[in-house]
């Protein structure tokens, strides 16, 4: 079994050894001696260890996980050597596969993304590129997705922001429930049931374009068919195709600044 090494135990790492644990991993899990409290927490709950030094996880794990903070990302690389036994995984959204082999000398680099779901073993594990071993760890913490060219892994990225999204469109939606007098238990139960009612008829029609199915409901003179017309009127759909523009635009300009 490969020894895992965490260079940078944040809210996004801790999340993932929790779901490799649960997911069965009993491979070694070495972490860096920062951000004491969380660190503390997996060595305690999840048989991790702490070294003493980024470089002592390095020398002890094969497959190093990284996710600093982007300010702290330039101090850990210079604080590491990194060999042609190890091979990179990065979770930091933006930094590409180029801005890892300036920064640690290697080409054995491996982006992913993914969302707090990986604590739970239901994420969508996105990866650049497809890696055969990369993809063996990782499978545990939720469905696989190998996007060749990295590109696209920018787009990945955009969809993992409107995972963080959703949750705010969530908390609005349950909030009018029971304001209008409905316990916020079961108000959280119903958008979360309506949320995952849609979720699960889309995987079960993959042949159809969610368009299609969403016109197939909200047909004319419905209810559902009135709350869409007030959407539209707003123009609310086109908002969110702007937040994606605008990360997608961050996400390309800081590759340009970077070359």
């Amino acid at each position: 079994m490969k020894a895992i090494g965490v260079l940078g135990v944040g809210a996004l790492t801790e999340k993932v050894v929790r779901g490799l644990r649960r997911g069965g991993r009993r491979a070694p899990i070495y972490l860096i001696p920062h951000n004491s409290h969380q660190a503390a927490s997996l060595a305690r709950d999840f048989d991790c260890e702490i070294l003493e030094s980024n470089q002592a996880v390095v020398e002890a794990a094969q497959v190093l996980l990284l996710g600093v903070r982007p300010e702290n990302l330039k101090s850990l690389a210079l604080s590491v050597d990194l060999g042609p036994q190890h091979w990179l995984v990065s979770f930091m959204a933006g930094v590409s596969h180029r801005d890892l082999l300036r920064l640690f000398g290697t080409d054995r680099t491996i982006r992913s993304m993914l969302s707090y779901a990986a604590e739970t073993n239901d994420a969508t594990v996105v990866l650049n590129p497809s890696n055969a071993k990369v993809e063996k760890l990782l499978s545990s913490l939720g469905t696989l997705l190998a996007l060749e060219h990295e590109s696209h892994f920018e787009l990945a990225t955009v969809a993992s922001c409107v995972n963080g999204w959703f949750y705010f469109l969530l908390h609005d939606l349950q909030r009018w429930v029971a304001d209008k007098g409905l316990e916020p238990e079961q108000s959280r139960a119903l958008i979360l049931g309506s949320l995952s009612d849609c979720v699960e008829y889309a995987k079960a029609n993959q042949h159809r374009p969610f368009a299609e199915i969403g016109r197939s409901i909200t047909t004319a003179e419905t209810f559902s068919s009135l709350g869409l017309e007030m959407i539209g009127l707003h123009q609310s759909n086109a908002i969110w195709g702007a937040a994606c523009d605008i990360v997608l635009d961050a996400l390309i300009e800081r590759h340009l600044r970077a070359d």
